[in-house]
């Protein structure tokens, strides 16, 4: 009996149900729950409670008649999506490891510390990082390298932790969202069928404002940290762990010199961070002394530092391939639930039926929104974030007579930004990992993505910034 209950399992099953609405809300009730209270009370890992959402889903694929070869082959789909993403991650790892090896990182944190005044520094790592991920066209690199540098900034300074990675992830993800260099840009107009530039143009709207507003309260919230409030000594024995551990030179920033070069050029990515990688090590032979089995240890499990400065140790002791398994395999188990539900039409259902509530634009820009943001929750990728949304909300903006430019934007504001803000998402999971404070600690000091979202509702509502259908084929430039 058990036998043919497997063999049923395995076998097609063409007689499959479409799920009702009630059907397709359980697996994301049930993985609120996991989430909420295994992850969120109990600190449970957060990759087991997804693989047991993924399998009461599953449980609900096999009584609308899936078979298990199609829920696998959904979810193959699923990681084959995220693919690029991950090798990104890999090679941020490699390019994290080999920085710290050659002195980069410590470096920047040096003449940081030194330059830097702690009034300034929320509004200082914001535009920086910010005019970096504009150029690089990768929020995940700006974080990886600038960011770890910001941080240390941050912990010699002073500055609490939730406050500084907010700003540093505020600035690397408005480059994100607004660099022709980023995947998510690029992605968003070819889901809605808009023009590249003009949705970039169009994003001004709502990411320029968001992010003003965001860097006027980083200064206000900064002007309470001032120098004579932290502790000199501690900053200058964190000076001289720096300076007697590293011999810092100009050709150091080569490396991003490097990654700007093939941004500029249109270079592809991944090349350009591998590039950077390998001439990182020779500059880490060459300055630092150290040995190649050392440098390629760095660049495969990571640097570790021994310094004697134990905050310097933490914050140094990061990085390599080995050490971004943890987001590739957070992002496998994620994948496999969001698999199962695209494959079996629950997701479907669940956004048609946010489709019934729409009334006017503004009900539309919303729908759009939350839609995002279901699919943030659900999937924890920045790419179906926008595709699936993308996709189903097209005919909606075209029978409104609504510019496609419209919708390109409501998916990057509702769904690149959030994706960052959960903690179970390759980018969360990264970005806490990455930069050592936790996704919960670092979201509510993002204000950049919340005004942003609250901006596309109210102009949705308002008329304000809503680009009206000129043509047929919105592809061509100026539409």
């Amino acid at each position: 009996m058990a036998f043919n209950f497997l063999m049923n399992i395995m076998s097609k099953n063409n007689n499959t149900k479409k799920p009702s609405l009630f059907l397709s809300l359980i697996p994301l009730i049930v993985m609120g729950l996991f989430l909420g209270v295994g992850y969120g009370v109990y600190q449970f890992k957060a990759e087991v409670l997804l693989i047991g959402a993924a399998t009461v889903t599953g449980l609900i694929a096999l009584f609308l008649g899936f078979s298990w070869q199609e829920m696998e082959a959904g979810i193959v789909d699923s990681i084959k999506r995220a693919m690029p993403a991950m090798l990104i991650v890999i090679c941020v790892g490699l390019l994290i490891g080999s920085w710290i090896s050659a002195g980069t990182i410590p470096m920047l944190i040096y003449y940081g510390i030194k330059i830097i005044s702690p009034s300034y520094f929320l509004v200082t790592a914001c535009i920086v990082c910010s005019f970096i991920s504009i150029f690089t066209g990768t929020s995940w690199g700006t974080v990886g390298t600038l960011g770890i540098a910001f941080m240390g900034i941050a912990h010699g300074l002073g500055i609490p932790e939730g406050p500084a990675a907010g700003a540093i992830i505020t600035g690397a993800y408005f480059g994100d969202k607004l660099s022709p260099f980023s995947d998510t840009t690029n992605l968003a107009p070819i889901a809605a069928k808009s023009n590249l530039f003009d949705h970039i143009q169009h994003m001004l709207w709502t990411t320029a404002p968001s992010w003003i507003i965001g860097l006027l309260i980083y200064f206000f919230i900064g002007l309470k940290f001032k120098a004579t409030t932290l502790n000199q000594q501690d900053i200058q024995l964190l000076m001289d762990a720096l300076q007697n551990n590293f011999t810092f030179s100009p050709f150091l920033l080569l490396p991003p010199v490097i990654i700007l070069f093939f941004a500029v050029k249109k270079l592809p990515t991944i090349p350009g961070m591998i590039t950077a990688s390998f001439v990182a090590s020779g500059l880490a032979l060459i300055f630092q002394q150290t040995n190649l089995t050392e440098v390629l240890s760095a660049m495969t499990t990571g640097f570790v530092s021994d310094t004697g400065n134990a905050a310097l140790d933490n914050l140094l002791t990061r990085g390599g391939m080995m050490s971004m398994m943890g987001v590739t395999l957070i992002a496998f188990c994620a994948f496999s639930f969001a698999g199962i539900m695209q494959t079996t039409g629950m997701l479907q259902v669940i956004l048609d039926n946010l489709m019934q509530i729409i009334k006017n634009t503004g009900s539309l820009i919303m729908s759009t929104s939350i839609g995002c943001i279901v699919m943030a929750f659900i999937t924890g990728s920045s790419f179906l974030s926008i595709l699936v949304p993308g996709e189903l909300f097209a005919p909606a903006y075209k029978k409104r007579g609504l510019a496609a430019k419209n919708l390109s934007r409501t998916t990057e504001d509702s769904g690149t930004v959030v994706v960052p803000l959960v903690p179970w998402s390759m980018a969360g999971v990264y970005m806490a990992g990455t930069l050592g404070v936790p996704t919960l600690v670092y979201a509510k000091w993002t204000f950049m993505f919340y005004i942003g979202i609250l901006l596309a509702w109210i102009y949705g509502f308002t008329g304000i910034g809503i680009a009206p259908k000129i043509r047929e084929d919105e592809t061509i430039q100026g539409s």
